[in-house]
């Protein structure tokens, strides 16, 4: 039995007032958006950017959320997104080709960026502390016995054996300045439906004897592409893969519910 609850929410996508209600839904921040949810544990599973308006304003939001639950007893952390990789790698990199020896010869950050939502607000915005902040977020964590990754890929196991191994991993990239294992990064991060169809639950399985926890939770593959409904539709998340995987970006950004998920998740 966990001493505190522990809540998840997905793909914010810019949608920085979004998040903010929902979180006051959860009792979690008070109406000036400041932290009143005591000793919780809050973890975001990254793409705070792109495709809505705000996306450095809910980085913002949450960096102040950390610092202030750090104070009550609670705690506060993002993991890193495809989505963060990507708005990094366009501050960093810009329109400079991808090395023609490696995957993704010839494209570039700045056209990637572009095509998947970028908002020149956000490139506006960003600082030296929201690069650092970001540059050291983890990418794997386990919470209250979950497996938390963005993306639904069995593609962390290629950065190393353990959670640690696969952040630090993570963290010397970005740390340097090889566009080819930045775009590697990005690349690998966007694979998505490893825990769908027949042999999803066994790929969760793998994922789970190698990492840590008892059920893997992630974003990043919206809940209505997998139940072939509208995302205004949605008022849960999707608990699939024999009970292994729990997808829980309902699409914010499509007009879908900002979900704040207390784990374990049980379907009514």
């Amino acid at each position: 039995m966990k001493d505190h609850p522990t809540f998840v929410v997905g793909d914010v996508h810019g949608h920085r007032d979004e998040l903010a209600d929902a979180l006051r839904d959860a009792g979690l921040v008070d109406d000036g958006d400041n932290w009143i949810g005591a000793d919780a544990h809050l973890w975001f599973l990254g793409d705070f950017v792109d495709r809505g308006p705000d996306g450095v304003g809910a980085i913002d939001l949450v960096r102040s959320l950390q610092r202030q639950a750090s104070s009550s007893g609670g705690f506060v952390d993002s993991l890193l997104g495809n989505h963060e990789i990507l708005l990094l790698g366009m501050h960093r990199f810009g329109d400079t080709p991808v090395p023609a020896d490696a995957a993704g010869a010839g494209r570039s950050f700045a056209r990637s960026w572009a095509v998947n939502g970028g908002q020149r607000s956000d490139q506006d915005a960003l600082t030296g502390e929201h690069i650092e902040w970001l540059t050291s977020r983890p990418v794997v964590a386990v919470a209250a016995d979950h497996l938390l990754v963005h993306s639904d890929t069995l593609e962390y196991l290629d950065w190393g054996d353990t959670v640690e191994q696969i952040n630090e991993a993570v963290e010397e990239v970005l740390a340097g300045h090889d566009l080819a294992q930045w775009w590697d990064l990005w690349r690998r991060m966007t694979t998505r439906f490893a825990f769908r169809g027949p042999e999803g639950a066994e790929a969760a399985e793998e994922l789970l004897a190698q990492l840590g926890g008892e059920r893997v939770v992630h974003g990043h593959s919206v809940i209505a592409d997998q139940v072939g409904v509208h995302p205004v539709e949605l008022d849960a998340p999707h608990l699939y893969a024999g009970g292994k995987a729990l997808g829980i970006d309902a699409g914010l950004f499509a007009g879908g519910p900002c979900l704040v998920v207390e784990l374990p998740y049980q379907p009514s």
